[in-house]
């Protein structure tokens, strides 16, 4: 593998994951750490390997597209996810969008290592566990927790879940930035969460 691109915007782990990919003889490994860079980059140096975070400097889970983005410009780039999300639809997810790979930010250096070496030799990578709890998921038909909600929240929803601040969602919706905070604040409620993190998350589970 010749050309790699982590895609992080924590400084210390960005510093570490280069590390590791040079030691692993990489010979070009460029960095991002926003979802517009990153994908400037991404056709500019045109990786074999992409490491990338799924949230990104307050983007929600906006690194879901940006991995459709990069498997549809380029369907033999190997894409492995870095992630601190265990959730197993989140992790389904990443593998419908284009990810070959995903490896959990709790995770040893021998684990990511293996991820790096598994994905850059064309073959799919899961831990045993995430493994597991992806397969399980197929088989398992949950009650959708969203069938409840209005119009008006569904599509608030759905934007966080794209990525979107509070503002944009705002002037897209053609609403005051403070009808979208209650809205967002009743979800949160409604879902049972406790963070916007969760709420972006129960969004990507549950929004087909």
């Amino acid at each position: 593998m010749k050309t790699a691109l982590i895609i992080e915007d924590h400084p210390i782990l960005l510093q570490a994951s280069r590390r590791l990919l040079e030691e692993l003889g990489v010979a070009e490994v460029a960095a991002a750490s926003d979802i517009v860079s990153a994908y400037r980059l991404f056709l500019k140096t045109k990786p074999q390997l992409v490491v990338v975070d799924l949230v990104l400097k307050g983007s929600g889970l906006a690194g879901l597209d940006l991995i459709r983005r990069m498997s549809r410009r380029d369907p033999g780039v190997r894409i492995l996810v870095f992630s601190m999300h265990a959730d197993p639809v989140i992790i389904r997810r990443s593998l419908e969008a284009g990810a070959v790979g995903y490896v959990v930010k709790d995770a040893g250096v021998e684990e990511f290592v293996e991820a790096v070496k598994t994905v850059c030799a064309g073959r799919p990578y899961l831990s045993g566990a995430v493994a597991t709890q992806v397969a399980l998921l197929a088989a398992h038909v949950a009650p959708n927790p969203l069938a409840d909600l209005s119009r008006r929240e569904i599509q608030t929803l759905s934007l966080l879940a794209e990525g979107h601040s509070y503002r944009a969602i705002a002037e897209q919706m053609n609403v005051s930035y403070k009808t979208v905070v209650n809205v967002t604040s009743l979800l949160r409620r409604k879902l049972g969460v406790g963070s916007l993190a969760e709420l972006i998350a129960a969004a990507v589970r549950n929004l087909k």
